[in-house]
């Protein structure tokens, strides 16, 4: 793999651009260098000044006009990231963009046509692909001791009010494109396939002060494929268990951190055969339908290298992901195309909800 330093310029430095992207880039100079960052604030410009050792601007056009970089981080609040990533495809920069990368799947549309008319990549963060708990998942299920899947229930809830800008349908805020686009990306690789699913959504306001949804229930359905169940709420007093896999052989329960699974091998299992009349005990006293199938058991537990943090690993996986296909030309793993396809089942989402979304 060819190896070069990569410039980047950073929109934003709030709690994405400083916390996340600005943390994780300092701990891998080798392939980026903050060069520049560009932020409203000046505390915040002033800081990032002394963290990174770069320069500072009031606007991202300043920073662009001003600095050769190789790739552009959109920070910004989620309803600027379509159209600044946009303007940056057209000026010619490799554009990571936070989540959500857009509203409609129009809007993904123009830029997959901006990114290929510019010869550039549009990137996404959605660094829960490289979460190593549904990595595992994914080869477990692909693996085969499961069966065929019938259903999986993903699960991110918890018991909070929220109030900031982020609660707003005007800044693109709410559960569903806040903490939704890591789930149902997820979802979507395991529910397989390009197609659309048939979506039921149902959402809900309850502890949000903004005008945006913090309950959602969607269901994803399809002919051969199985069930998704994934729900998100901020009004779950207890915990329920992120994700359940139910197969025809056997499960899977757990979370980010460990998971279990359990299933029979049919080659070990009684012979059965469908018996239309009653079921008789040896004795002549009515059978319950009943066998004793010998289980399997196995576990995971998540072992990172470093110091083991989840988030700042899966982030150093997409950067370096992205890295590859700046320098070396190979394709993107997380693509626009499949952030078009949630932006579908986004858009049908809220139209299934119009008491919230009229």
């Amino acid at each position: 793999m060819e190896q070069r330093t990569l410039k980047v310029g950073i929109i934003g430095q709030g709690r994405s651009g400083r916390d996340i992207h600005g943390n994780l880039l300092k701990q891998i100079p080798d392939y980026y260098e903050i060069t520049a960052v560009a932020d409203s604030i000046p505390e915040r410009r002033t800081r990032a000044e002394q963290e990174y050792g770069c320069r500072a601007y009031e606007t991202w056009q300043e920073m662009v006009e001003n600095e050769q970089l190789d790739l552009v981080v959109n920070a910004t609040v989620s309803h600027l990231h379509y159209p600044i990533s946009l303007e940056l495809l057209q000026r010619g920069f490799h554009v990571l963009c936070e989540k959500p990368l857009a509203k409609t799947p129009e809007e993904v549309d123009s830029l997959i046509a901006a990114s290929r008319q510019s010869g550039k990549l549009i990137a996404i963060f959605q660094q829960s692909r490289y979460q190593p708990a549904f990595m595992k998942i994914r080869e477990i299920i692909e693996s085969g001791v499961l069966g065929r899947i019938v259903q999986i229930d993903f699960a991110l809830n918890g018991f909070s009010r929220r109030w900031d800008w982020q609660t707003l349908q005007s800044n693109n805020g709410g559960s569903l494109m806040n903490t939704g686009p890591h789930p149902v990306d997820q979802a979507l690789q395991l529910f397989g396939g390009n197609e659309m699913p048939q979506i039921t959504c149902i959402m809900d306001r309850a502890n949000t002060f903004g005008d945006a949804e913090d309950y959602v229930k969607l269901l994803m359905r399809g002919p051969g494929k199985p069930t998704i169940d994934l729900e998100i709420s901020s009004c779950s007093a207890y915990s329920r268990e992120q994700f359940i896999v139910h197969g025809t052989n056997g499960g899977l329960h757990g979370n980010t951190k460990q998971l279990e699974w359990r299933y029979f091998k049919p080659e070990e299992a009684p012979a059965q055969k469908l018996e239309r009349e009653p079921l008789f005990k040896a004795d002549g006293t009515p059978a319950y339908c009943s066998e004793q199938l010998v289980w399997h058991t196995d576990q995971w537990e998540m072992s990172l290298p470093g110091k083991g943090e989840l988030f700042p690993y899966m982030t150093e996986q997409l950067y370096m992901m992205l890295y590859r296909s700046i320098v070396n030309g190979d394709p993107l793993e997380v693509t626009p195309e499949q952030v078009r396809l949630q932006m579908q089942v986004m858009e049908e989402c809220r139209r299934q909800n119009p008491q919230i979304y009229a």
